[in-house]
């Protein structure tokens, strides 16, 4: 039979969205890409939002890159007094755990100069406005002497948590099988080897976790197999797996009679596009689309910000994914 590539179709609903803070006293939500030069990568994420703002009336969602789209993490958080950071990221890995963190001690610092730079004004005193500048002036010394420069009045208080990545999370596989329903795969049929592709990682402990994944998946759901395959930065290729899939025999009921590829990726791009074509090539009979902005992934954030939400009004840090 030819190879076949998913499109996409409607799926089961998922499971509502869990219940969370009054959006009217939440913390604005501001989730982190990783941002890509495809401007799918993009419109897909401002897709997912659009539908946690549906899901969450009255909350604030606010979106924000890494790298190669705006706004920046800074940019989005310009203005806010306090915010929920989560890492659109589908494991905690460099990003999340490096990256991140960085652009926040950035901006608190930047906002600690602001402070300590903007002029004190005595109680009941209000400076005339100057192109939303105060008169004061700081002095820079260069080569010709102080330079005069204005300084912007103190931004507000910054409280700002971030909160854990996306995956793993039960209702993340529950995407994938949607994806896969959608592009004509059979959930859970014994006959069918599943590939799960991660876009892969320097940091061990992610690849770890895509390995666990694959190994509860396969347990929990009735597949021939499941084999966890990496995008970039880890071994086995993608095109490997299905190689390995399709030699056989292996697993409890041999050689399997075809095998499917599960991309956990979040968005079209430069991987999906990569593990689409090789794949097929390889001979997998049907590759699933990335998760976009599927419900459970909707579900999965909203969930995530009202962890971080209890962890930050009782004062600790956010509870890793399980």
């Amino acid at each position: 039979m030819a190879p076949s590539v998913s499109a996409p179709l409607p799926g089961p609903p998922a499971s509502a969205p869990p219940p969370g803070p009054s959006p009217v006293s939440a913390p604005p939500l501001v989730a982190v890409a990783h941002g890509s030069r495809d401007p799918r990568a993009s419109a897909t994420v401002e897709a997912l939002l659009e539908d946690v703002r549906r899901a969450r009336p009255g909350l604030a969602v606010l979106g924000a890159y890494l790298d190669h789209s705006r706004p920046s993490l800074g940019e989005a958080l310009a203005g806010l007094g306090e915010a929920v950071v989560l890492p659109l990221l589908l494991t905690e890995a460099y990003h999340s755990r490096v990256d991140i963190p960085a652009a926040l001690r950035e901006e608190r610092a930047r906002r600690a100069w602001a402070r300590h730079a903007a002029p004190h004004h005595p109680a009941g005193h209000s400076p005339e406005p100057s192109s939303g500048l105060a008169e004061s002036r700081v002095a820079l010394h260069v080569q010709d002497g102080p330079l005069p420069l204005p300084v912007p009045d103190a931004p507000p208080p910054f409280r700002v948590h971030q909160g854990a990545a996306l995956g793993p999370h039960p209702l993340l596989v529950t995407a994938l099988e949607r994806r896969l329903a959608e592009a004509g795969v059979e959930p859970g049929d014994p006959g069918t080897a599943v590939v799960l592709v991660s876009a892969g990682s320097s940091d061990a402990r992610a690849n770890a976790v895509i390995a666990r994944m694959a190994r509860d998946w396969a347990r929990t759901r009735g597949w021939h197999s499941v084999t966890p395959a990496y995008a970039s930065a880890a071994s086995p290729s993608p095109e490997e797996a299905v190689l390995r899939a399709l030699a056989g025999p292996h697993g409890r009921a041999g050689r399997p009679a075809r095998v499917v590829v599960a991309p956990y990726l979040l968005a079209p791009g430069y991987f999906a596009d990569k593990v689409r074509r090789t794949t097929l090539d390889a001979g997998a009979h049907t590759v699933a689309a990335p998760l976009g902005p599927a419900p459970e992934v909707v579900a999965v954030l909203l969930e995530r910000h009202a962890q971080a939400v209890a962890a930050f009004r009782a004062g600790a840090p956010a509870p890793a994914p399980a």
